[in-house]
């Protein structure tokens, strides 16, 4: 994968394994559930074992995950991969007003403990 942008290059490539994959050609995002969740729990797993290079190579595998589900959802017309990454990005800066909020924003934020940002998250995950 190219150093520039390993993440585009890998969407491409989930693009082209849809098209000339006749397993991945077939799959649903209702028969790739099994997947998903056999993978977070594997990510879940290497946590708990401390090994970075096992988490880092389960992290890989459910991040296919998403992006095999964003190419279905490409196909579909729904979304894609950059709409899920731009959702993530809008969703973090509203979330987090205390770092990528405004200047008042941050200033108001100043001092907050672990605590209380959590506090302030949750609050406006609800407002949501």
């Amino acid at each position: 994968m190219s150093a520039a942008d390993p993440l585009r290059e890998f969407a491409d490539m989930m693009r082209l394994l849809r098209a000339e994959c006749a397993w991945k050609r077939e799959q649903t995002h209702e028969s790739l559930l099994p997947y998903l969740l056999e993978e977070a729990q594997e990510v879940v797993e290497a946590v708990e074992e401390g090994d970075p290079a096992h988490l880092c190579e389960e992290l890989g595998d459910l991040l296919l995950q998403v992006y095999f589900h964003a190419a279905i959802a490409e196909e579909a017309g729904e979304f894609t991969i950059d709409d899920v990454v731009r959702g993530l990005a809008t969703k973090m800066r509203r979330r987090n007003p205390h770092v990528l909020g405004s200047a008042q924003e941050r200033a108001e934020a100043a001092g907050l403990d672990a605590d209380a940002v959590s506090a302030r998250w949750e609050a406006i995950k609800a407002t949501e």
